[in-house]
């Protein structure tokens, strides 16, 4: 376990975050993921980092705060949060997030404090996450089993036995095996990875038709210069990153008027910390027009309802049946880990660098480009064993890109 989680560490703050002396990194997480965070903290400086901001956070005091603060709590966001982000922008230090919360935290909270809380947030936090999609800093995205997530995904076993089995496959999924060579192995995936997307982006599709048997039929229209991306990202200083460990998708944006039909979700969506299940999205020119859900459906609605761009798709990913998550044969209720066992859409805000030269686009010319703006982004997945993706040219040549569930070609 030591050696492992050492290995882990290292491969989120070498290759996830690829810290550069002199920089500024800060850490969140969640008291319960202290070990890991420690190791980070200490790989940060052992990279020669100047200093590492460490926020740490506790779920059940956020649980308790949605449940028992007053009401007017949710529609306010302090100056000196919105103050902390600023500060955090204008040094652009490299952000590593460690999820490891229960994917059920937050079930009993009224909706309608979650969405509240959300737009208050939206606009005060909006030019740090606007610069972090479009990687004007270095951020990566982890996780730390903890026992009420294991036990989510592992009901049957003992306690113990929950929390090693989930271990054990976040561990394997991340290509850490205590030999210390995950980053060798990493880099290996990220330039196969590399590879594929390239093969897409010279195809430059006009749009995709998905189909299967759970009844989807969505055609998705792609942006004039949209690029297919992959594995690393770059900042303009042109430090390589790892915003997802793990990350086995290539992803582009849909145009944002373009979406057309009706999806089906493939499996089930940890939102907010409550559970949305067996559920399907109807698109009309963009926009979800109608939606449904088995359960949780006033969780899903009250996301899409968030602000206006909430109803647009964002993101078209790709990812094969045929996937080391996936091959686990373990639900991970995570949308870390789900979105890249199956092929996933997102609906709220598009990548900027999802058309060519998006990252230097104003806000007006990426609306121009046809990507869609939100203050939300929420990856759901679609892809089953039978899923069918089909490529149209701009000459109108239909090609196959997903034939059963995996990539073609």
């Amino acid at each position: 376990m030591d050696a492992r989680l050492k290995e882990f560490a290292k491969l989120l703050v070498d290759v996830g975050l690829n810290v550069q002396p002199g920089q500024t990194p800060r850490i969140s997480a969640s008291v319960e993921a202290a070990p890991l965070a420690r190791l980070c903290v200490e790989a940060c400086y052992d990279r020669g980092a100047r200093e590492v901001i460490m926020d740490w956070g506790d779920d059940f005091v956020a649980q308790q705060r949605y449940l028992r603060a007053g009401e007017a709590v949710f529609s306010e966001y302090p100056s000196y949060a919105k103050a902390k982000l600023d500060w955090l922008l204008e040094k652009k230090a490299p952000n590593l997030s460690i999820a490891s919360g229960d994917p059920e935290l937050f079930k009993d909270v009224d909706p309608a404090r979650m969405q509240a809380a959300r737009r208050a947030a939206g606009e005060p936090s909006r030019p740090y996450y606007d610069a972090m999609t479009a990687n004007r800093f270095q951020w990566c995205v982890g996780s730390y089993p903890t026992l009420p997530w294991a036990k989510k995904v592992f009901p049957d076993l003992p306690d113990d036995e929950a929390l090693a089995a989930l271990w054990d496959a976040v561990y394997s999924v991340c290509r850490v095996n205590g030999d210390g060579k995950a980053v060798e192995r990493w880099q290996a995936h990220i330039e196969a990875t590399a590879r594929r997307a390239q093969a897409l982006n010279e195809y430059n599709f006009k749009s995709l038709h998905y189909t299967n048997s759970l009844g989807t039929d969505l055609t998705i229209e792609l942006p004039e210069n949209h690029v297919w991306a992959g594995g690393a990202d770059k900042t303009p200083d042109g430090v390589a990153f790892v915003a997802n460990i793990p990350t086995e998708e290539i992803f582009t944006a849909p145009r944002k008027d373009g979406v057309n039909g009706r999806v089906y979700a493939a499996m089930p969506l940890s939102l907010n910390g409550s559970m949305v299940e067996d559920f399907w999205l109807e698109f009309k020119d963009g926009r979800i027009v109608d939606l449904h859900a088995e359960k949780g459906e006033e969780h899903l609605r009250r996301s899409v309802e968030l602000d206006d761009g909430s109803h647009y798709l964002g993101e078209v990913a790709l990812v094969p049946y045929d996937s080391p998550i996936r091959n686990t044969g373990v639900l991970f209720y995570e949308t870390l880990f789900d979105e890249n066992a199956s092929c996933h859409l997102a609906f709220g805000s598009a990548y900027p660098g999802s058309v060519k030269g998006g990252d230097d686009m104003s806000e007006e010319e990426q609306k121009a480009a046809g990507l869609n703006q939100s203050i939300n982004h929420v990856d759901f997945m679609v892809g089953t064993k039978d899923l069918s993706i089909v490529g149209v040219t701009h000459d109108g040549r239909e090609v196959p890109v997903f034939v059963n569930g995996s990539f073609a070609f």
